[in-house]
């Protein structure tokens, strides 16, 4: 058995059993392997995102997260090269780094057949290198809705004056090669629009501000020009 069929293969034996444990030794038996193999592929796994943790104790080993993982799923070869495409976009949005940890969930979760067939035919895939690269999104400004906290920020206007403000995320807007942050900007008791490459320092406060709704009008952009993203 190859790694990447003794990854899934892992992954299928730790959902079966779960939210039972299964120990290192006893994995490294039934897949043939040492069992320090057994640990690299398990932190292997966890680094892609795949929910596993160790339980400590005369029983313990590592279990599955069953609730968080994906059963084996029927993306075709083509599909999965599709996802692969619309993914490798997301460079230089607020979405970026988790990208390709969701790829990787995904040809994990696919049959062993068809995840191999995915990895030939997007060998055969080639992409020219964007002309303008986009900006990259800061970690913290990326992660801000999904913290939910109130951020301290540095951030330069036009002219390159610098100013501290307090605020509170609420949402992105972007394109291709920029993107901005929506949030309530304290300093200002009002909806503003921050470009991420122009922001210069970030602090995640304790503070998590009352809920706020964004209406389309505050963003004060054209019909036309702005679509919401819609999960379908």
């Amino acid at each position: 058995m190859n790694r990447t069929d003794r990854l899934y293969a892992l992954v299928e034996e730790l959902r079966a059993v779960a939210p039972r444990a299964r120990s290192a030794r006893r994995l490294a038996e039934r897949f043939e392997v040492s069992v320090r193999t057994i640990e690299r592929d398990i932190s292997a796994l966890q680094q892609s995102g795949v929910p596993i943790y160790a339980e400590t104790g005369r029983t313990g080993g590592y279990c599955l997260d069953k609730a968080r993982t994906l059963p084996p799923v029927n993306l075709t070869p083509g599909e999965a090269v599709a996802l692969a495409l619309g993914l490798r976009r997301l460079g230089g949005t607020p979405f970026s780094s988790v990208a390709g940890s969701a790829l990787r969930k995904l040809v994990a979760a696919m049959q062993t057949d068809d995840a191999a067939a995915a990895h030939e035919l997007a060998e055969r895939v080639h992409i020219f290198a964007e002309d303008e690269p986009a900006t990259a999104v800061p970690r913290l400004v990326a992660d801000a809705l999904s913290t939910r906290r109130v951020l301290r920020i540095a951030y330069a206007d036009r002219a390159g004056v610098v100013t501290t403000r307090e605020i509170e995320p609420l949402g992105y807007v972007g394109k291709a090669t920029q993107w901005y942050l929506i949030a309530w900007c304290r300093r200002r008791d009002a909806v503003r629009v921050f470009r991420t490459d122009r922001i210069t320092s970030v602090t995640v406060t304790a503070e998590t501000p009352a809920p706020r709704s964004l209406r389309r009008e505050d963003l004060d952009i054209p019909d036309g020009k702005l679509s919401r993203l819609v999960l379908a």
